[in-house]
């Protein structure tokens, strides 16, 4: 009895966490491929060309990367950065002289969003200039607009945290513009500022905005992306032929 009853449990948990029997048919193989969330990426089949590291120069994958690194990097970074006008620029100090490998960690992240809007911007060119955006993969192509303007944003509200002179009236110029906006320019400014000027509550709201509300639409909107990639069949190559 025991040890049927030690059969059923085991059963019930292999099947809790995998769904489906140990891979020995043909049925159960195939589960575990189209099951799997890594190998349930790959498309069923692909353009043979578009593989090619010439074609893509893998500028998708370096995006992603970044993006990874950066989270990593943002997350190490939070450990020592309290969002406030008194302490901001005191704290970024203090992880450049201080912290153990402080200044390697800031470059990194600082770094990496530069490169992150690069590989952005080059890989938006590529998926352009191979005409990857035409049907049907035009939706894809706006769920990569969005993505740009993502990217852009958290550039730009990172470039306040650190409470320097150069951060302090970037913003200040940055938010002016944006109030030139004809229909919601005021408005958009004071959701950025919260007040009249760059202060705690621009820092307060630029922070949230950075660390939090643009890395969790980013992070849902680049699973979406590589999902479409691959039900769109993987890379494009409408400008190549198929038996090249």
């Amino acid at each position: 009895m025991t040890s049927l009853v030690q059969t059923v449990t085991q059963s019930r948990l292999w099947k809790s966490f995998f769904r489906h029997g140990w891979p020995d048919n043909p049925l159960d193989r195939s589960l575990v491929m189209t099951t799997n969330i890594f190998f349930h990426l790959h498309p069923v089949k692909v353009n043979r060309r578009s593989i090619k590291a010439s074609y893509s120069l893998g500028l998708g994958v370096l995006t992603t990367f970044l993006f990874i690194e950066l989270a990593l990097t943002g997350v190490l970074l939070m450990f020592y950065y309290v969002p406030s006008v008194e302490h901001a620029f005191v704290d970024i100090v203090k992880i450049q002289t201080l912290v153990p490998f402080g200044q390697l960690l800031r470059n990194l992240h600082r770094w990496g969003a530069h490169l992150m809007v690069i590989t952005t911007i080059l890989h938006m060119v590529r998926v352009f200039y191979t005409g990857a955006y035409k049907p049907p993969r035009e939706f894809n192509w706006v769920v990569g607009v969005v993505l740009l303007i993502l990217t852009l944003g958290a550039s730009f509200t990172g470039y306040l945290l650190p409470w320097d002179q150069l951060a302090f009236w970037a913003i200040t110029v940055g938010t002016s513009i944006a109030a030139y906006e004809p229909l919601m320019g005021r408005t958009i400014q004071q959701i950025l500022l919260g007040g009249p000027e760059v202060g705690q509550e621009a820092l307060t709201r630029f922070y949230a905005l950075h660390i939090m509300v643009i890395p969790m639409l980013m992070t849902l909107l680049i699973s979406l992306h590589l999902w479409r990639v691959r039900k769109d069949g993987g890379l494009a190559a409408n400008q190549l032929k198929d038996n090249e």
